[in-house]
């Protein structure tokens, strides 16, 4: 895990502690793509957090972005969210 991704895992525990935290970079699936060329991240994340429960898709999104609202603007270009209760997931 690089350090930028570290920095997003560490306020994500923080916030919401989580029964389950992947992060993942798919920057290298998105070369060449204009969001690439700043430097900035493509991530995908799955978050299980007690947190989401009874909440939208919507209100879960912005929860997530809110915590990540400063690395926004200049370490992540795209960010893939799953984030559920854990009563929703099958594992």
């Amino acid at each position: 895990m690089n350090e930028r991704m570290e920095r997003m895992h560490s306020k994500l525990v923080a916030t919401f502690a989580p029964l389950e935290c992947q992060l993942e970079d798919e920057s290298h699936l998105h070369a060449g793509h204009a969001g690439a060329a700043t430097g900035a991240g493509h991530y995908k994340l799955r978050l299980v957090s007690d947190r989401f429960t009874g909440l939208n898709r919507v209100a879960r999104h912005r929860l997530v972005y809110d915590c990540l609202r400063d690395m926004m603007s200049g370490d992540i270009h795209a960010l893939n969210i799953v984030a559920i209760a854990p009563s929703e997931t099958t594992r």
